[in-house]
């Protein structure tokens, strides 16, 4: 791509993401803080993602999501997963109906655009299959017909670090599958006292629409499109190697660490939510802080740690954090 043509890209992302701002402020009017989940939940719209959040309860995750699907004017669902959860509770079923003689597909709480699944390790693996096959295929089978889901579709799934009781812990294989995992934290004291004042008043703050579902897919469509030089692609692909052969890249400290590297996914998940991050900063090219900015999002949940270093309470950020440092940037 010539000089000419990445400023034209750019000067129609400039243009086209113009909404992005629109939404993070119109958000803010209700949701004091939490950019680093909004701006991820905006990556994980633009790029075709699901997110995995863990949090503990009361960090207003619900209400983020709930706001952004008042703002671009799209369907939102919630389920709250519980043991005695059915897959049927999540895609739907075949339901007699007595006037005609014949079964007919109830459809279920997956067929909407934003979709929060609420401590999704406290169903069975059953229904947890049901929802990641759904957010893989994005499309759903009841009885003998197959439904597209509507475009477009994303999976907040949330988990509790601290209660473990009665839960069924996600497979790496499915893990996998979400193109972010995100830690999400108390806010500041300031924060909560503004978060004190808000919420206490006699009215509710809320959202405005302020854009539509029509852009999402325009601006999506958008950042397929944005310059990734083979210099990054190549250091992307540097990165991740670099979870799978540390000792090869000369970072040996964490060379028995690591039991299983990040998989090729995790390539490709880094250069579309880097372009998802290039997007909201208004450039039609990728730079190496739109990666940094988003890598321990993509790959902290792709590391599988050995015991040694769960023993020394190493965390998949601390690996991450040393490969970053490490691995030359282009």
């Amino acid at each position: 791509m010539t000089y000419d043509e990445i400023k034209k890209l750019t000067d129609t992302v400039r243009a086209e993401s113009e909404f992005v701002d629109s939404v993070l402020s119109e958000i803010s009017r209700v949701i004091v803080g939490q950019r680093y989940l909004l701006e991820r939940l905006l990556v994980g719209l633009l790029a075709d993602g699901h997110i995995l959040v863990e949090g503990v309860p009361g960090l207003a995750k619900t209400m983020a999501v709930r706001c952004l699907a008042d703002c671009l004017q799209v369907k939102f669902q919630r389920i709250q997963f519980t043991p005695d959860l059915l897959p049927a509770d999540v895609i739907g079923t075949m339901v007699y109906d007595q006037s005609t003689g014949t079964f007919k597909a109830k459809k279920g709480p997956v067929f909407t655009n934003l979709l929060l699944a609420d401590e999704i390790n406290r169903a069975p693996a059953k229904v947890q299959s049901a929802l990641l096959e759904a957010m893989q295929e994005r499309q759903v089978t009841i009885g003998e017909q197959t439904y597209r889901l509507e475009d477009p579709f994303l999976v907040m799934a949330t988990q509790n670090p601290i209660e473990h009781e009665g839960t069924y812990p996600l497979p790496e294989a499915q893990i996998d599958r979400f193109m972010l995992k995100l830690k999400v934290t108390y806010p500041s004291k300031e924060e909560e006292v503004q978060i004190l004042q808000r919420m206490t008043k006699e009215e509710m703050p809320w959202v405005r629409p302020v854009a539509t579902k029509e852009q999402i897919l325009k601006a999506r469509s958008l950042v397929r499109k944005i310059y990734l030089d083979e210099k990054l692609a190549r250091y992307i692909v540097d990165l991740v190697a670099a979870t799978r052969d540390a000792r090869g890249y000369g970072i040996g400290e964490i060379d028995g660490m690591i039991e299983y590297g990040a998989s090729p996914r995790a390539s490709i998940y880094l250069a579309l939510a880097g372009k998802a991050m290039a997007f909201i900063r208004k450039r039609g090219y990728v730079l190496p802080e739109d990666l940094h900015a988003i890598a321990h999002d993509v790959l902290r949940h792709r590391i599988i740690l050995t015991y040694e270093a769960e023993a020394e309470e190493v965390t998949t950020d601390h690996i991450v954090e040393r490969v970053l440092k490490r691995v030359p940037v282009p």
